[in-house]
């Protein structure tokens, strides 16, 4: 694992897709048993590009997503290596019984792409507005679950999930993205990166809240307040080694993530912590609530995901562990 951290808050001039897509046509070129399935989608994700150099490789099984899960557990089962990809509340909610039983259960390398998780959603609005798409693959037996935060993540994380022998599940957002690593930097599944060194907190999070929280770690720095920051990107298998030196060295976390905090990667914390090294917790997420229209900069303001919101946390788990 090497990576180059950039982390100045900047938008890329690219779309994130295509570092799923741009992996893809990569892999495809020598790997002949790499097969894509869309549901209707591929406008969205650009992965017209896929069916254009690679027709026998790439499919579109329209808007049937039941139906399209059904058969990319079959053509894996016939020996080939399948993605499938739909919008990230399709991916979850409308396949998961297929995923669960004919993928899942039959341990069948199936990897799910969910696109626009969380308020990346915007003005899709409620209906398509997943906040409970990483429990649902991570409540399935030895799956893989992955919340990639730009274009370089997504790139190098794709070509290792090509590899898992099982079903595996990542969600990334799809257009508009703020980048966090330099491209070439690469990632291994199941291993968090430490991207800032800190003795107060540390902070734990993963996608679109990766660059809140640096730049949280930025604003407890002006107060005098030291923050270690671990981007989490794999929450199954999740990194509990990491998350344990980290409790024990600086005694107080804080989660941030895109996704129901009860059932996602401020959950998956909690466990760890619970069973090995309780210390102070706090969790940045969506709180029991549903999805709404609008634009994600003020989606993020109403479900409290932004750097302000990462900072009192930190201030209060260390207040907390201070008592």
């Amino acid at each position: 694992m090497s990576y180059t951290l950039i982390g100045k808050h900047e938008k890329d001039s690219r779309a994130n897709r295509d570092g799923y897509v741009s992996a893809m046509l990569e892999m495809m070129e020598t790997n002949k048993d790499l097969i894509h399935i869309d549901c209707d989608l591929m406008g969205c994700i650009n992965t017209g590009k896929l069916l254009k150099a690679f027709p026998g490789q790439t499919f579109n099984a329209g808007i049937a997503e039941q139906n399209a899960m059904g058969v990319a557990a079959g053509m894996a089962a016939t020996g080939l290596d399948v993605f499938i990809h739909s919008f990230g509340c399709f991916a979850a909610r409308r396949m998961f019984d297929q995923a669960f039983l004919a993928a899942g259960y039959s341990k069948l390398p199936v990897h799910v792409i969910g696109s626009d998780p969380g308020v990346c959603a915007a003005f899709n609005g409620a209906t398509h507005m997943p906040f409970e798409d990483c429990a649902l693959y991570m409540s399935v037996p030895e799956s893989v679950v992955i919340d990639s935060c730009d274009y370089a993540q997504t790139y190098a994380l794709t070509k290792k999930l090509a590899k898992v022998p099982g079903l595996s599940y990542m969600r990334l957002i799809r257009k508009g993205f703020t980048t966090v690593y330099a491209d070439g930097s690469d990632f291994e599944i199941g291993k968090g990166v430490t991207l800032r060194d800190g003795t107060d907190v540390t902070i734990i999070a993963s996608g679109i809240l990766v660059d809140e929280a640096l730049k949280a770690e930025e604003q407890l720095a002006a107060k005098g307040v030291s923050a270690r920051v671990i981007d989490m990107h794999t929450w199954k298998p999740l990194d509990a080694e990491l998350i344990l030196k980290a409790a024990k060295e600086t005694g107080a976390i804080v989660t941030a993530e895109n996704h129901q905090v009860s059932c996602g990667l401020g959950s998956a914390v909690s466990n760890v912590l619970t069973d090995q090294c309780l210390v102070p917790l706090e969790r940045i997420g969506i709180q029991e609530q549903f999805g709404q229209v609008g634009p994600q900069d003020y989606l993020m303001e109403q479900y409290h995901l932004l750097a302000a919101d990462i900072v009192a946390a930190a201030e209060k788990a260390i207040a907390r562990k201070e008592k």
